[in-house]
């Protein structure tokens, strides 16, 4: 299986998960481009997709809801979580 992440104006808004045997059994990155074409005739030729690895081989991490793309770096970033403030 593998997964791939909708970016909308630079955040992931959901991933999915392709079979296998839709992307001819390819590995990354040759079948990063059949299973974006494969996303695209699913939710429309407009949206925008990128592989992402459950392991986090590529694109430094799994991509994750509310998470951004950096496309300079071509990694996924997750959002910064607010410190306790010292007491």
């Amino acid at each position: 299986m593998a997964h791939f992440a909708k970016i909308t104006n630079g955040t992931i808004t959901q991933v999915i998960v392709v079979n296998n045997e839709t992307l001819e059994n390819k590995e990354f990155p040759e079948s990063e481009k059949i299973g974006v074409e494969f996303c695209q005739s699913l939710f429309g030729a407009d949206t925008q997709w990128l592989q992402t690895s459950y392991n986090g081989n590529f694109r430094g991490c799994f991509a994750g809801v509310g998470m951004t793309y950096d496309k300079k770096k071509d990694k996924f970033i997750a959002p910064e979580t607010p410190t306790d403030p010292v007491k």
